[in-house]
């Protein structure tokens, strides 16, 4: 039973969608004063870039016969990817969600290039880290410093995330995806820039 229903925590909170996840809440939270025009816009354009752009190219890489799952289980495959996720995050921090237009937006999604460049450099030392983690504990610190920042209450939402933290965690270690240790880097890799900009932004 465990097996057929902790996966679909994986597909769910794959890094992929962590992006969208954050821009959702960020634009449709009761504090957003974004039109909705300005709304449906910022989404699409997150959207295309860290969602429909690496599905591209992970269908492009399992036709090459780069990649063998969605999942990106061995190291080696590993690189390419998330070379190529650097390159998508600095264009979208750049040229989109620019700090003087969505600086919240901008500080998260900053993190988040921070933690796949330090997951980058970790594989070429033969480190692996759980790129589920990373990203959902990057979605629940943004998630908690938000609502602090505009003071509006989301603790049932909150404690949803870190329940769902546990949740994927749990899903890794039963699909054999990764070890322990491996998700703790995770973890670490995703909340601590984003603790670190906190105070930033805050």
């Amino acid at each position: 039973m465990q097996q057929r229903i902790f996966p679909f925590f994986s597909y769910l909170f794959h890094p992929v969608f962590i992006p969208i996840y954050a821009t959702l809440f960020y634009l449709f939270s009761n504090h957003s004063y974004f039109v909705n025009n300005e709304k449906y816009l910022v989404l699409l354009q997150v959207s295309i870039i860290t969602f429909l752009i690496p599905i591209m190219f992970f269908f492009l890489l399992r036709l090459t016969g780069k990649i063998t799952s969605v999942m990106v289980p061995e190291l080696s495959e590993r690189k390419f990817p998330l070379v190529i996720q650097c390159f998508l995050l600095i264009l979208l921090v750049r040229k989109s969600i620019t700090l003087d237009r969505y600086p919240e937006l901008h500080f998260f999604l900053l993190g988040a290039l921070i933690s796949t460049l330090i997951a980058l450099i970790l594989l070429f030392a033969n480190k692996k880290a759980s790129l589920h983690m990373m990203g959902l504990s990057a979605l629940t610190f943004f998630v908690f410093g938000l609502s602090l920042h505009h003071n509006t209450q989301n603790i049932a939402l909150i404690v949803f995330l870190v329940l769902m933290n546990g949740f994927v965690a749990s899903s890794r270690l039963i699909m054999k995806a990764h070890t322990p240790k491996e998700l703790i880097f995770g973890v670490l890799l995703g909340s601590i820039p984003q603790i670190l900009l906190l105070f930033v932004w805050l």
